[in-house]
């Protein structure tokens, strides 16, 4: 019999992580061979790659020969990039610019993941083309990968995307989903930041634009250069949280929403909304509904699972 074995090759750095997870299935899906390489969570599933081991970069990319690179890893949460710098620019940065190396000694595409947080969120939306100006550091090892990326492949892709939700793992795994267990006990009050404006996106929507992205520069080398992409509901924390209540029928009359900038942690930007004109002007893009996007992630962390009975019995 004759198997269609897909000749096209993509290789996804992070595939262990919530969107490496997600992008992986997307090409996976979608006709393409997908290898993922990840870290600690890596066997039996992906290739266990330490992205600072220059030599084992060098080997997978050589031996597997990809078309495309989706570099999702990276040290992203803002305040652990604070207390481990060194670590941070290691991943963020250094790894960054000898993947881009490496990639173009094989003429691959990469796609280099970055962040709404290279802007400092005082005169939005941001387009391609703005000056970035991070306010933490997490946002500045991301802004210095780009550039690592860029110097080292200039076919490159960079795509800065905001905050990310979808089917985790573990709650902890997104800063929207993290908010379910406040949401659900409703017996005592809860905190939450109504200041910083959000623009919540979901992971399968960034696998889209990436695959999207991919097959288009197989067909155009001319698309490369720097992209943004995010959901367009703009939602501060205590906003999504009040849609998860809603979306599960739950109170939030216990959820409390606090106007004043945050003084603890990472500096974060006020709005950092991105401009996604370009991508749309190539036909890229996909945006899931926030309320069904959170609904279908969440749904298996709920607590009360009465009625979860009614839907499946």
């Amino acid at each position: 019999e004759d198997v269609d074995i897909p000749s096209r090759r993509v290789l996804i750095t992070g595939a262990t992580g919530l969107l490496g997870r997600a992008v992986f299935k997307e090409f996976n899906e979608n006709n393409w061979n997908a290898v993922g390489c990840g870290y600690r969570r890596a066997q039996p599933r992906f290739e266990q790659i330490n992205l600072l081991d220059s030599i084992a970069v060098h080997d997978i990319i050589h031996d597997f020969q990809p078309h495309v690179i989706v570099h999702c890893a990276a040290e992203r949460r803002p305040d652990v990039v604070e207390s481990q710098p060194d670590a941070a620019a290691q991943l963020n940065v250094a790894a960054s610019g000898n993947l881009a190396k490496e990639a173009a000694g094989v003429g691959a595409f990469l796609i280099y993941i970055s962040t709404d947080y290279v802007f400092d969120g005082t005169s939005p939306p941001y387009k391609e083309t703005d000056v970035p100006n991070p306010l933490n550091l997490y946002g500045k090892t991301k802004l210095e990968g780009e550039k690592a990326v860029l110097e080292n492949n200039e076919g490159a892709a960079v795509l800065r995307i905001p905050v990310l939700y979808g089917e985790v793992e573990r709650l902890e795994e997104s800063a929207v989903t993290v908010m379910f267990d406040k949401v659900q006990f409703s017996n005592k009050s809860a905190n939450m930041d109504h200041w910083q404006q959000r623009f919540p996106t979901n992971v399968k929507d960034v696998a889209t634009v990436c695959r999207q992205l991919a097959e288009k520069r197989m067909l155009d080398p001319s698309v490369k250069g720097t992209f943004h992409w995010s959901g367009n509901e703009q939602m501060t924390k205590y906003e999504m949280a009040c849609a998860i209540a809603d979306a599960f029928n739950l109170p939030s009359s216990h959820l409390r929403p606090i106007t004043d900038c945050p003084v603890v942690g990472a500096l974060r930007p006020r709005n950092a909304q991105l401009d996604c004109s370009k991508l749309e002007m190539l036909g890229i893009g996909q945006r899931t509904p926030f309320r069904a996007g959170i609904k279908e992630s969440l749904w298996p962390f709920l607590i009360d699972k009465r009625w979860r009975q009614t839907v499946f019995h």
